[in-house]
């Protein structure tokens, strides 16, 4: 029987509730498959920072190398720099890895209450691709003459063509993959006039490898109104990591609420393990109540396994969540109800018991 290796890192806040909870379920899942997970719990984050004064080990990357997958929480903390707690763990995993080519669905699953009326599940449908290595999160910058009147700082978006290139073909391979075959590429050509220009040459020399792909380009800002006012114009969606990330938190938001939305930070040729991970942050405001909803987390292990190849018992855990959205009973406070983390999971789970099919009971 194949074992996969998972390494686990709750991280700060929520996050040590929700990947608990991914654990659970993924452990549910497989007893009914011919394969089985092994959990390596690494406990890096804001606590580890105030006994070590750095948010992960220096060899910690070395630690995750031999892992399959890595289930990641969040990184947050109220008494830490936020770019020391994202710098120190989370961007330390993504660059060292190379994982490039971040990934995040958005749908409206069933039952939930989505924001925007007029607008049926069909006609909201995304996959966002988000450039995850360079960019304006390149890291490339700096300061000089600090709390002096001259002081200047500055943070270098940095673009490469190996990059945009590797990121464009990646969006236009998965636009390839989905029915629609459609693709929008997000761009700021009209006032970021070097990178951004590369970044839409770039977009029409590799869209020429996919003449069954079609695709348009769209300034960031007008995306923003076009998810909003036409969300059924959109499909796949490639952008840079600051674009990307913006997009991507409205349109968790426009499918009902941060707390479902998961993300994977792949790294497509298989060289490093990718990571996955919900992207609704630490939410301090809510930890160790049972308050934090799982959804994000369940919809991250989907991913996880479809990038392991294991993608019936990947669809089951999908029609797991879905059963469980569609029963207002069993919403979290983000969507308007009152369940609970454990609810939620222990749903899910009694549900991947039964063959993932059947219709979620109240808790």
């Amino acid at each position: 029987m194949k074992v996969y290796k998972i390494a686990c890192i709750p991280g700060d806040g929520i996050g040590k509730e929700v990947v608990p909870a991914g654990e659970q379920v993924l452990q549910a899942l497989a007893a009914t498959q011919n394969f089985g997970f092994t959990f390596t719990s690494f406990g890096w984050g804001g606590d580890w920072f105030r006994e070590h004064g750095v948010m992960m080990p220096d060899d910690g990357l070395d630690a995750l190398r031999g892992q399959d997958a890595i289930l990641f929480g969040s990184a947050g903390d109220p008494h830490i720099p936020d770019h020391i707690t994202l710098w120190g763990l989370r961007l330390k995993i993504c660059q060292g890895f190379d994982q490039y080519a971040n990934v995040r669905p958005t749908r409206i699953l069933p039952g939930i209450d989505a924001p925007l009326k007029r607008c049926t599940p069909a006609q909201l449908d995304w996959v966002i691709v988000r450039e995850n290595s360079e960019g304006e999160y390149s890291g490339v910058g700096g300061r000089a003459h600090q709390g002096h009147p001259i002081e200047v700082a500055t943070d270098v978006s940095m673009m490469t063509r190996a990059g945009v290139e590797r990121i464009m073909r990646y969006a236009f391979k998965l636009a390839q993959s989905r029915p629609r075959k459609l693709l929008t590429v997000v761009t700021k050509s009209n006032a970021q006039r070097h990178a951004m220009v590369m970044w839409d040459e770039i977009a029409l020399q590799i869209s020429k490898e996919f003449p069954d792909v079609t695709w348009d380009k769209e300034l960031v800002d007008a995306c923003t109104a076009r998810m909003v006012n036409r969300p059924a114009s959109l499909d796949t969606i490639v952008a840079t990591n600051l674009h990307a990330d913006i997009l991507s938190d409205l349109a968790a938001a426009l499918a009902g609420s941060l707390g479902i939305a998961p993300t994977g930070n792949i790294d497509p040729e298989r060289r490093y393990p990718s990571m996955f991970e919900p992207i609704h942050g630490s939410a301090f405001d809510i930890m160790g109540q049972g308050l934090a909803n799982p959804v994000g987390t369940f919809w991250s292990c989907v991913m996880l396994l479809e990038h392991l190849g294991e993608n019936i018992a990947a669809q089951q855990l999908m029609q797991a969540i879905e059963a469980v959205t569609a029963n207002p009973a069993l919403h979290t406070r983000d969507l308007g109800g009152n369940a609970t983390t454990a609810q939620v999971t222990a749903a899910v789970c009694a549900l991947l018991a039964q063959g993932g099919t059947q219709q979620a009971r109240a808790a």
